[in-house]
């Protein structure tokens, strides 16, 4: 009989969401009845405000690395720097607070940084060996074969495709175990299907994150001035739903799951959280802990 693994969350905000998951972290490891067995958390990812390397999204937090660092310490979680800029030059990898925050992640347990461009990862392969590093899901790799080749490079220790691949089955079933233990799947993508905009909307957060004055990226996808909606990111065909991770994946042999989420707000993380990890007969348990929690302010 083979094993089930445990499905790994890796969630958004380390900086944004630092006081949600200051109160939610010790909830979920003081009360692991209220969570499921078959799932843990992986990783938290993010970057503070105005980093050059950044992007993806332009993110925030008021918390210092070492708090966040602390924090995830404390509880035995790896953390991640969002450094996915896709239009990074040579006179970028100077940046004197991307270095800094490296080196400290780097000295403080076992981190890692979520990159796009390979320019950066040859720079901190050689100045920041001990951290490991994740292929960003914003080079919009949608040809299945092109993904294979990324996760097949030794540089990433995880990989995540884009969210139109995430029900290609018949090609997910043709990798070894060791090619499926570096997959990582974005699960809650709300973006439109059909986009063939993403990339230029990711180069659009890149070039702001870098300081230049580009000209303003405006999505064109149907419903698109609704923003994020957790039910319409539910009826996304490349949606992964807890049933799929329960009955498809985890029994496929993959393991690993990205929460999408920086930007959106501490109430919508933690409809994730409890869509996600918590066993429903428990969600108000949780919401309770949260709410009544006066130091958080969720809304």
């Amino acid at each position: 009989m083979v094993k089930t693994k445990k499905a790994y969350f890796h969630l958004p905000g380390l900086f944004e969401f630092y006081d949600l998951y200051g109160v939610f972290l010790p909830l979920f490891r003081g009360h692991r009845e209220y969570f499921y067995d078959w799932c843990d958390i992986g990783s938290v990812y993010g970057a503070p405000a105005d980093c050059t390397w950044g992007g993806g999204r332009v993110e925030e937090g008021d918390h210092s690395p070492q708090e966040v660092l602390d924090l995830m310490r404390k509880h035995g979680i790896s953390a991640r720097l969002t450094f996915s800029n896709s239009l990074l030059r040579q006179e970028h990898l100077s940046d004197k607070k991307c270095n800094a925050l490296c080196g400290l992640f780097e000295q403080n347990g076992k981190n890692g940084v979520i990159l796009h461009s390979d320019l950066l990862l040859e720079y901190l392969k050689i100045n920041y060996p001990g951290l490991y590093f994740v292929s960003s899901t914003t080079k919009v790799l949608t040809d299945f074969q092109d993904f294979v080749k990324e996760i097949n490079r030794e540089d990433f220790l995880y990989a995540v495709p884009d969210f139109r691949l995430n029900k290609v089955f018949d090609k997910w079933d043709t990798l070894s175990e060791k090619q499926k233990d570096k997959v990582e799947f974005l699960c809650n993508e709300c973006c439109w299907f059909g986009c063939r905009d993403r990339k230029h909307c990711y180069e659009a957060v890149s070039s702001k994150n870098l300081g230049e004055d580009s000209q303003e990226h405006y999505c064109t996808a149907p419903d698109a001035g609704n923003g994020y909606r957790f039910s319409k990111a539910m009826e996304n065909p490349g949606f992964i739903s807890i049933n799929d991770i329960k009955n498809v994946y985890l029994p496929a042999g993959f393991s690993n799951f990205k929460i999408e989420g920086r930007g959106l707000g501490s109430a919508l993380i933690l409809e994730f959280l409890l869509y996600y990890m918590t066993k429903p007969e428990y969600h108000i348990h949780v919401r309770e802990e949260i709410y009544l929690d006066n130091m958080l302010d969720l809304f």
